[in-house]
């Protein structure tokens, strides 16, 4: 349901001194933020839009609101009186396709990234004349026509698949379910990426199907790769081995427990012409890592890019645990002066955590680690200044050495 653009809207007031993180430009308001003394939260229906203002009365800007979540408010615009409408939309995600237009010359990549792109709780993904739509909020879910319309009016794409099966929605009160929104969606969807063509699972993949934020790891791990065997943990379709293998590796093992993900590696390295030097090994990572460790196996370059292993911050002491051993792990199969990246996408573990994990990890495994570059999303994920939490993915590329009897 399109919002109404011909009602006033409510507004929302913040209690005492709880203006000043929107007033620095983060987007969020907190539930126990609200004065709901004076403007219960209970009186919004979900995904309505409000005016926003200090407990002086001072406007700061306009939120949708959704009385049953933690966040309970998500900002839009510093326009106190602005709904979230198809006009806005359509400034928006001109806005953002631009952007990408400007940073790349196929039509492969992120298109919205939320509230990076002032467009809170939601994320488009663009393959060729296919998107992958997430809605994570109420008050996006309340516009998704309009969201739908202007996509179509912008990219005409052959389909729009909305890929709305992500946990967050439960907090949000909505249901998690894929569907078709408009066109037709095929079963797969190929990108070409660092020179390659990759297929990939749309409805069934992980996510929207596709992790465009490392493309540019992926990248320089290729160009690292030339006359090393690379051995990619966590390698889902293999978006890092094949990119390595294509550039000249001599061998890319991809490692992954998902037979399905490796299936998709498989047409991958067939489709970008390096099948004979790809090889595929279904295992859970750390099962997979101690039998090549048993097998006598070394890398040249070796990359761990595990899943977030802290979705919450009560899960930090287990979840850094969990990164110290992966990475010990991988670090031990790496050959005396290889490459290294380890990467992060756990929200809550900070680039500081992350080089203290890489530290203890060399250690346990015996060798010396030199951060050569610090790895982060690509491009198409931009980062809101006065939002660390757009900041999620984090990564160190490495010299590894092992030192001789007495060095």
């Amino acid at each position: 349901m399109s919002a109404d653009t011909q009602t006033p809207m409510r507004t929302l007031a913040l209690r005492k001194n709880e203006d000043r993180r929107l007033s620095a430009g983060h987007l969020w308001i907190f539930s126990n933020e609200v004065d709901v003394a004076k403007t219960p939260l209970t009186g919004f229906a979900p995904g309505e839009c409000a005016r926003v203002e200090s407990s002086q009365g001072r406007p700061l800007g306009s939120a949708y609101v959704n009385p049953g979540a933690l966040i309970a408010g998500r900002v839009y615009t510093q326009d106190a009186t602005r709904p979230l409408d198809a006009e806005l939309l359509r400034a928006r995600l001109g806005a953002a396709l631009a952007l990408r237009e400007d940073l790349y010359a196929a039509p492969y990549y992120r298109l919205v990234f939320g509230e990076a792109d002032r467009l809170p709780g939601l994320v488009v993904d663009r393959f060729g004349d296919v998107l992958a739509v997430q809605i994570g909020t109420a008050g996006m879910e309340r516009v998704r026509q309009d969201i739908v319309d202007v996509l179509t009016e912008l990219v005409a794409p052959r389909g729009i698949l909305m890929k709305n099966d992500l946990p967050g929605r439960e907090l949000e009160g909505l249901p998690r379910l894929v569907e078709l929104a408009a066109g037709e969606a095929p079963d797969e969807a190929e990108i070409q990426e660092n020179g390659c063509r990759f297929v990939f699972p749309l409805a069934g993949g992980q996510k929207t199907g596709w992790f465009y934020d490392m493309r540019e790891t992926r990248a320089m791990a290729a160009s690292l790769s030339a006359g090393r065997a690379v051995l990619d943990v966590f390698s889902y379709a293999g978006g890092l081995g094949i990119a390595c293998a294509h550039a000249g590796a001599t061998r890319a093992v991809c490692l992954d427990a998902s037979a399905v993900a490796l299936s998709y590696a498989a047409k991958s390295a067939a489709l970008s012409g390096v099948a004979d030097r790809v090889e595929l090994l279904e295992a859970d990572a750390m099962a997979g890592l101690k039998n090549l460790r048993a097998e006598g196996r070394r890398f040249g370059l070796v990359s761990v890019d595990p899943p977030a292993f802290v979705k919450r911050r009560k899960d930090m002491e287990k979840g850094l645990a969990a990164y110290r051993t992966v990475n010990r792990l991988a670090l031990e199969l790496v050959e005396d002066g290889g490459f290294f990246i380890a990467c992060s996408c756990s929200q809550h573990v900070g680039r500081d955590d992350l080089r203290k994990v890489l530290s203890g990890a060399a250690r346990d495994a015996g060798v010396r680690l030199t951060i050569l570059r610090q790895c982060h999303q690509a491009a198409d994920h931009p980062i809101h200044p006065a939002m660390p939490e757009t900041e999620y993915l984090k990564g160190f590329l490495c010299r590894i050495a092992r030192p001789g009897k007495g060095l």
